[in-house]
């Protein structure tokens, strides 16, 4: 009879311990499993819950959008509102999916960004939704605004906007992907241990691409959306916002890479109007 392999001892060979002898997990592994329930804040069933909601959302939202487009009677703007929803979901779904693939370690639920950045951008995206919906229930008829005159029946700003949200999801995507593990969601005040300064592909251009897409995608929506309001709100909270965190952010990259930062400071942009 041949021996047993490493790989594969027979039961009875197998050493037995008594009970007070058995392996233990260790610290480590019992606070990774900690992580992992549902009360975890990497809990699988929390990620695939949010994943598939996020999901469902995303594609009923997009159908109804394209449904509205395509049935003529239906007002020509209608379809705005589930549209704005659909790029909502796919942002959100998007920030924990290229986290997950690109900065593992950093892939838990709150990367999905639903609930962690605070009351003012949920009030923001509720007020832009309830904008557009009473302009369509109180002035059904070219309620929203034009800056230049439809072209074929077209409406360039709602053009000019879809482009935005376009351009500004792809280049924030392409910013976390390319920057890898050493992009966060947090403003970093300690240098991390393998942390490096990345200037190429999209970052060779923008110094905070992760922001400029952020920015114009918001306002972006907005044109979409048509919403008077809603833009100079977005506009006028989004600059601010931005420009005191990049003013912070690059304190901090500064005393990190040193003049190594500064060089690649003044060769790039942030592309956002008015912050240097």
């Amino acid at each position: 009879m041949a021996d047993a392999g490493p790989h594969d001892t027979p039961a009875s060979y197998t050493t037995w311990r008594p009970p007070s002898e058995s392996p233990t997990p260790t610290t480590a592994t019992t606070r990774s499993d900690a992580l992992l329930r549902p009360s975890g804040s990497k809990s699988l069933s929390g990620i695939s819950l949010r994943a598939f909601l996020l999901g469902a959302t995303l594609g009923l939202c997009l159908s109804i959008a394209v449904a509205l487009i395509l049935i003529q009677p239906a007002p020509h703007y209608l379809w705005r509102l589930p549209f704005f929803v659909f790029s909502l979901s796919l942002f959100h779904f998007l920030e924990y999916y290229i986290t997950a693939a690109y900065n593992t370690r950093y892939a838990d639920i709150s990367a999905f960004l639903l609930s962690s950045n605070g009351w003012a951008y949920n009030v923001a995206h509720s007020s832009a939704f309830l904008e557009c919906l009473l302009a369509y229930l109180f002035y059904p008829h070219e309620s929203y605004f034009d800056f230049t005159a439809p072209v074929n029946g077209v409406k360039i700003q709602v053009v000019i906007g879809i482009v935005l949200m376009a351009l500004g999801q792809v280049v924030r995507s392409l910013a976390m992907a390319q920057a890898g593990s050493n992009f966060n969601h947090t403003v970093q005040v300690e240098r991390r241990e393998g942390h490096t300064l990345v200037t190429h592909g999209v970052y060779a251009v923008l110094r905070h691409p992760s922001y400029f897409g952020f920015f114009w995608w918001g306002i972006g929506t907005q044109l979409m959306l048509g919403n008077v309001v809603s833009l100079l709100g977005y506009a006028v909270v989004l600059w601010k916002f931005f420009s005191h965190r990049i003013d912070r952010e690059e304190r901090f990259l500064i005393a990190f890479f040193g003049d190594e930062y500064v060089d690649y400071k003044s060769k790039s942009t942030v592309g956002i109007p008015g912050i240097p």
